[in-house]
């Protein structure tokens, strides 16, 4: 074996455990330290790896190969990606779908001249439905893409509800219309609304004392979120909450319908149906993070997304055992 690609994690939340978890599977990777805001003697992790302060992150720049950042895209990646990506290669799964043109732009403006690269935006979605929709529009150019999420437990729209008076808990699940899937499926390429794709469930632990009827209304009406979709509410104890809901399974699928020809129907599908949406997520991270690495190597500096990387380049195998074993 080669010497092994030295990770470093940035934040340990449930996407850093993830990562923690996912180099453990990998054995040409190894996890060279995980940099926290916290005090690093309040933080227990499960692997053996150093945890540092992440104000002295620059201290390490020399021990560390690529670094995955597992921050949120709200408030941390904006900040933390452009800095980090002065000093280490870096990886991380900025999912403000709106905002990536403009991410992207100032990681290449702090990677590229110190000679460092920068894959963004690595995940499921974006991330391997990007790519996914790519093929589907290249490959089949008279067509329409439809993209569907769930079943899942979508955080986001969780901690929406969870900030309205009166919810002391709560989930919500993005479910997609069945009868929607069934006739893209069919390949009859239907115009559909937002009501029309997706449902959502929401489960609720109410505050002692707090109006169920009032606590339901803010919930369906609240714009952005579900006014636009038929919302269920479900008022549950906080014991089921904690029983039956504290997994975070999620998913989805990505629909290509075309023609060819005269009038031939083609139908691309990718899906996916994930027990644990973060240890999933992580483990593509994993993946890019060693293409980061070989890219570097190369020469290739700035940012990139996962448009720009071969598939070959995520596997730890070689060129000639892909070609022989995959091909």
């Amino acid at each position: 074996m080669d010497t092994k690609i030295r990770i470093g994690i940035v934040g340990y939340g449930n996407l850093g455990k993830g990562v923690e978890s996912a180099i453990a599977q990998n054995d040409d990777l190894e996890l060279a330290g995980v940099f926290s805001r916290r005090e690093p003697g309040d933080l227990k992790v499960n692997s053996n790896a150093p945890v540092l302060r992440l104000n002295e992150i620059e201290k390490h720049v020399d021990d560390i190969d690529v670094l995955i950042l597992c921050g949120g895209s709200k408030n941390d990646l904006p900040e933390q990606g452009p800095a980090l990506s002065k000093l280490f290669n870096t990886v991380d799964s900025f999912d403000t779908h709106a905002k990536i043109p403009e991410y992207f732009e100032a990681m290449d403006a702090s990677a590229r001249p110190n000679g460092k690269t920068a894959i963004i935006s690595v995940g499921w979605d974006p991330g391997l439905f990007s790519i996914n929709r790519l093929y589907g529009e290249s490959i089949l150019p008279e067509g329409a893409t439809y993209t569907f999420w769930g079943k899942g437990l979508s955080q986001g729209h969780s901690d929406a509800v969870r900030r309205i008076e009166g919810v002391k808990g709560a989930v919500q699940y993005t479910i997609p219309v069945e009868s929607a899937v069934d006739k893209v499926r069919n390949g009859s390429q239907p115009e559909l609304t937002t009501r029309e794709k997706h449902t959502r469930e929401c489960f609720v632990v109410l505050e002692e004392g707090a109006d169920e009827a009032e606590v339901e209304r803010a919930i369906v009406t609240m714009p952005d979120y579900f006014a636009d979709y038929d919302t269920t509410v479900n008022f549950i104890t906080e014991q089921q909450l904690k029983e039956e809901h504290s997994a975070m399974p999620h998913g989805g699928f990505v629909i290509r319908s075309g023609k060819t020809g005269e009038a031939n129907n083609q139908v691309m599908e990718f899906s996916l149906i994930l027990d644990s949406n973060p240890e999933f997520t992580s483990s593509v991270l994993v993946a890019y993070a060693r293409a980061a690495y070989r890219l570097n190597k190369s020469g290739e500096a700035g940012a990139k997304t996962v448009f720009d990387i071969a598939p070959g380049l995520l596997s730890p195998k070689s060129a000639a055992q892909l070609r022989k074993e995959i091909l």
